[in-house]
């Protein structure tokens, strides 16, 4: 009996490895559209992409240095359509965080601009500027 519940313990175990490994690497999709070094200050940034970063349907925010207070996205598509997410929800970004992917409208429409409102946290002098990457999800 206790060899059955070992057993099934063990293959329980190995099933969820390998289902959060095959999430993982389904995932492999994303390439970088822009890095963005963050000032000590409330900003907004505008991102124009180009060529294949713009068939994406999916953005996220990843921060690779510092430390990052998301409070807005926005995106515009090619045929002109507009969308606005509060990443409030997000939160703070520290180095190797990511926000979850944001949906972008449409399906055949390719990315015209994204606009990104934050707060960087620190210290000038004391702690390093927050830099950002965005990073999109490809089409196929």
């Amino acid at each position: 009996m206790k060899n059955k519940i070992k057993l099934l313990a063990l293959l329980f175990a190995v099933t969820i490895s390998l289902s959060s490994f095959s999430q993982s690497s389904n995932d492999g999709n994303w390439i970088k559209i822009a890095e963005k070094l963050v000032a000590f200050k409330s900003d907004k940034d505008v991102i124009t992409p180009t060529g294949n970063e713009r068939k994406v349907d999916k953005i996220k925010i990843k921060c690779v240095q510092g430390t990052l207070k998301l409070k807005k996205v926005r995106v515009e598509m090619s045929d002109g359509e507009k969308k606005e997410y509060d990443a409030k929800g997000v939160g703070v970004l520290s180095k190797g965080m990511s926000s979850l992917p944001f949906n972008l409208p449409g399906k055949n429409n390719t990315l015209k601009k994204i606009e990104l409102e934050y707060d960087s946290v620190g210290v000038m002098m004391v702690t390093k500027r927050a830099k950002v990457e965005i990073m999109g999800h490809v089409i196929k």
